[in-house]
């Protein structure tokens, strides 16, 4: 009896991880997964045009900010999934997803990264609500004089 051997299947993202370079932004709530790879710099965020899924002027100069550091501004192409948050939170996510992408995709685009403070995750999140507090997280209820 032969016994037939399985051929491994790889996953699908062993097979691009020669073509596409990976990054997660992370900001507040909101999160971001970026796959990148060389090609005529079409970004699609959330299967939509990057300028469709961020209408304001503003949010596209601060999501071009990473490409323009580092010479790279219609040289790369890629698909971002982006969920939680805000709009705001979404696109600092964007900007540090496509960073650390472009990281992985050379490590010497680093410190021009870092310089920048692009490579940095911001950690500031809401504060949590206290219980005996009036709503918020450091509201205090009035205090009676006398």
């Amino acid at each position: 009896m032969e016994k037939k051997i399985k051929e491994e299947k790889t996953p699908k993202a062993v097979i691009n991880s020669k073509t596409y370079f990976k990054g997660v932004g992370r900001r507040k709530a909101a999160i971001a997964r970026v796959w990148l790879k060389l090609g005529k710099g079409e970004i699609l965020v959330n299967e939509k045009p990057i300028n469709d899924y961020f209408a304001y002027l503003s949010d596209y100069k601060i999501l071009e900010e990473p490409l323009r550091v580092v010479n790279r501004i219609g040289q790369i192409s890629g698909t971002i999934k982006v969920s939680g948050g805000g709009v705001s939170s979404q696109v600092d996510a964007v900007v540090h997803g496509i960073s650390r992408a472009l990281v992985d995709l050379d490590e010497t685009l680093r410190s021009p990264l870092a310089k920048r403070s692009l490579l940095t995750r911001d950690s500031r999140v809401k504060e949590r609500r206290k219980y005996g507090l009036a709503g918020k997280a450091r509201k205090q209820k009035q205090s009676p004089k006398r």
